[in-house]
């Protein structure tokens, strides 16, 4: 105890640390990628009820003072996206509550950008070029799996993810020893899904394997646009090294009457289950009715890949000052 004043990670990892950062900015500079710098600390935060923020109150605001730290800075950056800034990225901190564990710390460091112009699978394909390039020293050859979600689904557990079949996830879950899903998800299509490809589809996701998971069912949707071929699923896709979960990225939804539908249903949803109450963005909807450009866009999460990079099995270990001694 006498030496928690002590950096949690050694020097090595504070140094790839910071070579993964220089190696992501010469990346995004070598495309002509603008790199921004937003608030973490705004009037409104995402409403989605998976997640939970910190928030303050700044009492020189005489209306409205509460504050929130951001979970991500999607929603300021698409606001630079709307008035023209271009492709874009930035390398902040975000702030989730609750968080905290082998892979979580409850603030961490996210990458995030946008390419204007690009469909998923371009954004897709230049993930894989940079993952590629930034754990190359932790793998002699990273091996790359794009594939849906549907197949990836049935694959490992047989079960159809895009039509709801309650009795088919209770009676496979039984016999993954999982009994306690029944409970925690009940005659939730969502909740069943996450719990099923979190406990039994990553972990048999190879090692030593990127994979981007694409074509999302629709009801897993959050920020993504619909695809317009096929409604039962969106435009989004999910990054996975060792079973680890580092990335979303979307198709971003640019209708503003959609987003705020969806906003409206999220805050519903947490006042039903008694959540922490929350308001629309309403900044990022005057944005998106200006007109926000076609785009992709993705956050990855640094700490993790750091983790991969070094192969460390504890967040702590590249982390200067995680929560026990912050």
């Amino acid at each position: 105890m006498a030496n928690r004043w002590q950096p949690a990670c050694d020097i090595p990892h504070l140094r790839l640390r910071a070579r993964m950062l220089a190696d992501i900015r010469r990346f995004f500079a070598d495309r002509d990628v603008l790199e921004v710098e937003t608030p973490l600390l705004c009037r409104a935060t995402g409403t989605d009820p998976q997640l939970d923020f910190f928030s303050t109150t700044f009492h020189s605001i005489p209306k409205n003072p509460t504050l929130f730290l951001q979970t991500s800075p999607e929603f300021a950056m698409k606001r630079l996206l709307a008035a023209g800034s271009g492709s874009i990225y930035q390398i902040c901190k975000a702030f989730r509550n609750g968080e905290s564990g082998r892979s979580h710390n409850p603030e961490f460091t996210i990458l995030e950008w946008y390419r204007v112009g690009f469909s998923l699978k371009q954004l897709m394909d230049e993930v894989s070029e940079l993952l590629q390039g930034l754990l190359a020293p932790a793998f002699e050859d990273l091996n790359v799996r794009q594939v849906s979600y549907q197949h990836i689904f049935q694959e490992i557990t047989g079960l159809e993810p895009l039509v709801f079949d309650e009795q088919a996830y209770r009676r496979y879950v039984q016999i993954a020893g999982f009994p306690e899903a029944v409970d925690l998800c009940g005659d939730e299509h969502g909740l069943w899904l996450d719990f099923i490809f979190s406990h039994c589809v990553q972990p048999a996701m190879a090692a030593g394997t990127l994979y981007l998971v694409h074509d999302y069912p629709a009801i897993q949707s959050s920020l993504a646009r619909i695809h317009p071929g096929d409604a039962r699923v969106a435009e989004r896709f999910e990054v996975f090294v060792n079973g680890m979960e580092l990335g979303n990225g979307f198709f971003e939804l640019s209708d503003a009457v959609e987003q705020e539908t969806r906003f409206d249903r999220e805050i519903a949803h947490r006042q039903a289950h008694a959540l922490a109450s929350v308001e629309k963005d309403h900044l990022l909807l005057e944005a998106l009715r200006a007109g926000l450009p076609d785009c992709s866009g993705i956050a990855l999460g640094l700490d993790r890949l750091l983790m991969i990079a070094g192969n460390c099995r504890s967040i702590d270990e590249v982390l200067a000052f995680p929560l026990s001694n912050a």
